[in-house]
This record gives structure tokens, C-alpha cells and sequence, in this order.
């Protein structure tokens, strides 16, 4: 059901400031309990030491659940914490300079049709599909993709398409039933007033979809 290469059929995103009801640490236990298999932090508004206190904390509560732990942006927090990985931008470190400075799995956010011809692709292990739909969690970007771009993008690469950007119960099947391959959720979740029960539910309906 899930892509070998990369097994996390639900991805969270979370950051503090997306969190609405509850500590981020309080999402992330509900989530867990309620099915997410991978996490994404990122904290885009604090400094590098409270952003590695914060992976610390979450990487503790990641480990003891199995899950693995992707940092945002942060090379040097990912390191820092021993993360499973790190996804970059294209405004972020190049892909070929972070695996030069030791193994780690790889994200690369996919901004337009051209960065599939990039020498940085063979560097990257998955690639996150952004937005596919515009979203106020997100404001940094240049297109949306839609359920056409992501069916453009499974035609041309093997690389597993992680799509993120307005995705909710209305729209998480179509997007699996054009190619994506994990779906990432931030508001869905973190904005929940139950994060554990909105975790079950996008859970289920993920794999009813598949």
C-alpha cells in the first residue's frame, strides 16, 4: 500500500505556532497515539538553540514511538539530533552539499517541473509536493501544484511525491488517486481541537483511498 522507498503514508508537519489548542509536545503525543508515521518540525520563528531543544524534545517522544524525525531547513539541528532526515527548499543547502557532509535521507521541496533535470535530484531520497492546493500555513511559494501537476510529476520520476498544501478529508483521496505517495498534513491536525481522533480519521480515509 505504501511506497517501499518510503513507507510513511501520513507525514505531520508541526510547529508551535500552528499548534492552537494544545503544546506542540501535546499534539505530537495525540497524533502519534493516533496513527501519523513520520514527523516533520519546523520552527521557522525562533533561534538555533530553541529550535534544537525543541527537535530534542521531539525526538525523544519520536524515538520512543518508532517514528522517524525529519527536521525542517536546520542541517545542523537534523545532525545535531541524529534526525532520520532533513527537507530543504530550493532556497535552502543544496542537496549534494548536505550528503557530502555525512549520510542523511533527503526532501526536496518541488517548486516547478524544471528541478527534475537538476544534478541535485540524485541526491534527494523524496519530494515534497508544494502546495498542492494554496494554504495560509504556507506562503512561500511560487505554484500550486494541483491534481494535474502531481499525475505530471509520478510520469516523470521514480522519486516518492510527499504532497502538502490544503489537503483535508474533501481532498486527500484525489490526491492519492493521482500519484502522491504520503500525504502531510500541518492544520488538519496541529489547528484540531482532537488531534488524536483527526489523526484516526485522515489515517482511515488514507487507506480506504489507497
Amino acid at each position: 500500500m505504501a511506497n517501499k522507498q518510503f513507507p510513511y503514508p501520513l507525514y505531520l508537519v508541526i510547529s508551535e505556532k500552528d499548534c492552537l489548542h494544545f503544546s506542540l509536545i501535546e499534539v505530537l503525543e495525540q497524533a502519534i497515539k493516533g496513527g501519523i508515521d513520520i514527523v516533520q518540525l519546523r520552527e521557522k520563528e525562533c533561534s538555533f538553540e530553541q529550535y534544537l531543544e525543541k527537535a530534542k524534545a521531539v525526538k525523544v517522544i519520536c524515538d520512543a514511538a518508532g517514528i522517524p524525525l525529519i527536521i525542517n531547513d536546520n542541517v545542523d539541528v537534523a545532525r545535531a539530533v541524529n534526525a532520520w532526515g532533513v527537507h530543504v527548499g530550493t532556497s535552502d543547502m543544496a542537496p549534494s552539499k548536505i550528503s557530502a557532509n555525512g549520510a542523511i535521507n533527503i526532501g526536496w521541496s518541488i517548486e516547478s517541473l524544471k528541478q527534475l533535470e537538476s544534478s541535485e535530484l540524485k541526491y534527494v531520497q523524496h519530494l515534497g509536493v508544494s502546495p498542492v492546493f494554496s494554504t495560509p500555513t504556507k506562503t512561500n511559494t511560487i505554484i500550486e501544484w494541483g491534481l494535474e501537476g502531481i499525475k505530471t510529476l509520478k510520469s516523470k520520476t521514480d522519486l516518492p511525491l510527499i504532497a502538502i498544501g490544503g489537503l483535508n478529508e474533501s481532498t486527500i483521496p484525489s490526491v492519492l488517486k493521482a500519484g502522491a505517495d504520503s500525504i502531510a498534513v500541518v492544520s488538519a491536525i496541529c489547528a484540531s481541537e482532537d488531534p488524536f481522533n483527526a489523526t484516526k480519521t485522515i489515517k482511515k480515509l488514507i487507506y480506504e483511498s489507497k
